[in-house]
């Protein structure tokens, strides 16, 4: 008997219409360097929508290659729990846990994206280096990431396989074109910052707690605020 029926979730549309509005709500709230986040959002929303469509509704992948190769797919393969039959719900849990810090991760950058660089509006605007962006310079993509790849474990299907590399490529130009907003806005501050940050994940962490100068933010706060005048 299988751990967790697959049948049992097919034609819960209800379910998928909260799924995706929960998720589409969420992303109001993510946080972007400027607010023209629409394809990006747009992208990660058909991600959330064809794993609501297959999890909850018709398993169309199952249909399609149970077609085209004259058998039907086992449980756990583009349909149902990944490879529930090889590692049981194991997927699942991995995936829930990322996406409690996808979560956070997008929770504390939209905080101190908000209260410090959003304020620029008001006059009072500069850099953010502190809390997660001391870090990593993207934490809402990593937390995006965090979410996308959550969802292949616990759900993996045709259509998010197919998009996941286009959806990568999508955050990665759009952080790589506000680090170039960033550079013209923030200057050499901006390229101090990037030097002692990873771009994604916390790669430079270790290092420049052994050789980053004391006071070296306040200093780098001072560079911008010069600019600004």
């Amino acid at each position: 008997m299988s751990i967790d029926p697959v049948l049992e979730h097919m034609g819960n549309w209800w379910v998928g219409v909260l799924w995706v509005a929960l998720f589409g709500g969420f992303l109001l709230f993510a946080p972007f360097y400027k607010k023209s986040g629409v394809k990006p959002k747009g992208a990660f929303l058909a991600f959330v929508v064809a794993l609501a469509l297959e999890m909850f509704g018709i398993p169309l992948s199952m249909y399609a290659l149970s077609g085209v190769l004259g058998r039907a797919l086992p449980d756990g393969v583009l349909w149902g729990h990944t490879l529930v039959a090889e590692v049981g719900l194991l997927g699942t849990n991995i995936a829930i846990f990322l996406y409690l810090i996808g979560a956070t991760l997008i929770i504390a950058g939209w905080r101190a994206i908000y209260r410090d660089y959003w304020s620029k509006d008001r006059g009072q605007g500069y850099l953010v280096t502190s809390g997660i962006y001391r870090f990593i310079r993207h934490p809402q993509y990593t937390g995006f990431a965090c979410f996308t790849i959550g969802m292949l474990l616990e759900w993996a299907t045709l259509p998010m396989l197919i998009m996941l590399p286009f959806l990568a490529v999508i955050y990665f130009r759009l952080a790589r074109r506000e680090e170039a907003d960033m550079r013209t806005e923030f200057g050499v501050a901006y390229d101090a910052y990037a030097a002692r940050t990873g771009m994604f994940l916390p790669t430079k962490m270790f290092r420049n707690e052994r050789t980053a100068p004391a006071g070296q933010l306040a200093s780098e706060r001072a560079v911008v605020d010069r600019a600004g005048r």
